[in-house]
């Protein structure tokens, strides 16, 4: 790949990267010669990423080098107002998922509603305000999120995949198009936490909504979670965003690798943040987290501080 496919536009200070050939992201399904997410361009959470990389490196170098601090600085607000100004969808009240190169046309693929912009909240340094955060946690909590992960598509999309099922290139058709992935409620949990300011009350709808992946990992599966599930019918995220009760749906089963690291790692990092905030130790002492395994009924269900 030529390294000129990933650049720094120098019109606005955003990452471009990719053409129709290739995939740069996550959202990395192809098959004979088909991209099935094609995002090429300026994707949200590479350069919500970019925005808060910067920030942190200024922080980290300040003190030994004070001119390359401000520059970094001064290259990260430039990179924000570019966010703010080339991102924000005001008909939806959310992010684009991708902005094309300047001069480029925007086409009906940039304003599908995915789950990557949940990026520019959940990080330390947003380039949103307060309400534009806020706003975009309402969408992806009212369009995207199940009970076991964020669906990679708004259900009402004509492109939208309920079942990751079929042969390989059906599932490779809904892998980045419905199907839901555990590891984005972590980052969907942090968003809402930073969104609120640790407020309690986002801590315990942190926590609910975390339920029933901790459940899962108490299933047939001990300790583990599966790395996708269905996208499932289109009701789910309507019920967790009022906060109504929401049973685990058996409509979204679980598939691909049955014990997926990041399904776990993320859902924990999660919890330790509603249980404990950034960077606090819980009253006592103790290390926020689960409880140490221990010999118990397998048929037990725990239920965390609510």
């Amino acid at each position: 790949m030529p390294a000129g496919q990933i650049r720094v536009d120098p019109t606005d200070g955003l990452v471009v990267a990719g053409d129709e050939e290739t995939q740069l992201t996550w959202m990395d399904a192809r098959r004979d010669g088909v991209s099935f997410t094609p995002r090429a361009g300026k994707a949200v959470e590479i350069n919500a990423l970019w925005h808060h990389g910067l920030r942190v490196t200024a922080e980290l170098v300040a003190e030994s080098d004070s001119a390359l601090g401000d520059e970094l600085l001064r290259q990260a607000e430039r990179v924000g107002d570019s966010f703010r100004r080339r991102f924000w969808n005001p008909a939806a009240g959310c992010l684009f998922d991708l902005v094309p190169e300047d001069g480029a046309r925007r086409d009906e693929a940039a304003a599908q509603i995915r789950p990557n912009q949940v990026f520019a909240v959940s990080l330390r340094h947003s380039a949103l305000s307060g309400e534009q955060q806020r706003a975009v946690v309402d969408v992806v909590g009212r369009r995207l999120l199940t009970p076991f992960g964020l669906r990679t598509l708004d259900p009402a999309d004509a492109a939208y995949r309920a079942e990751y099922a079929g042969p390989l290139r059906s599932r490779d058709e809904a892998y980045h198009n419905g199907t839901a992935w555990p590891w984005l409620l972590g980052v969907y949990v942090e968003a809402l936490l930073r969104s609120e300011g640790f407020s309690p009350e986002s801590r315990r709808e942190g926590r609910r909504v975390l339920q029933p992946l901790i459940d899962e990992m108490e299933g047939a599966c001990p300790g583990q979670i599966a790395e996708v599930y269905d996208g499932g019918r289109a009701d789910f995220s309507s019920a967790t965003a009022t906060g109504k009760a929401h049973a685990p749906a058996r409509d979204q089963h679980p598939d691909g690798c049955p014990a997926q690291a990041w399904s776990v790692a993320m859902t924990l990092r999660a919890l330790r943040l509603t249980l404990a905030g950034e960077g606090v130790t819980p009253a006592g002492g103790a290390q926020a987290g689960p409880p140490a395994a221990g010999r118990r009924d397998p048929s037990r269900r725990t239920a965390w501080p609510r």
